[in-house]
C-alpha cells in the first residue's frame, strides 16, 4: 500500500460550516485524481481517500438533493 504524506496539506471546510466545529468534514485539494477527507473536530485523526470522480459524484449528488439525509 502506498503511503500518502498530509502534513503539508491545506485542508478547507465548507464556507456553510458552522464557526463551532460541528458536523463537517474537511478536504484537501492538490492530490492529482485523490480527495483526502477528515473529521474537522479530529484534525489529528485518520484521513479517508475518494478517487475523485466518485467525490464529485457524491457532492453533485448532495448538492441536487439526490440523498437520503
Amino acid at each position: 500500500m502506498k503511503s500518502i504524506e498530509l502534513g503539508a496539506a491545506a485542508w478547507r471546510k465548507s464556507s456553510y460550516s458552522a464557526s463551532n466545529g460541528g458536523e463537517c468534514v474537511e478536504v484537501a485539494p492538490g492530490f492529482p485524481g485523490l480527495v483526502p477527507v477528515r473529521d474537522s473536530k479530529d484534525p489529528d485523526g485518520p484521513a479517508l481517500f475518494f478517487p475523485a470522480a466518485s467525490w464529485q459524484a457524491f457532492v453533485a449528488g448532495v448538492r441536487a438533493g439526490e440523498l437520503p439525509f
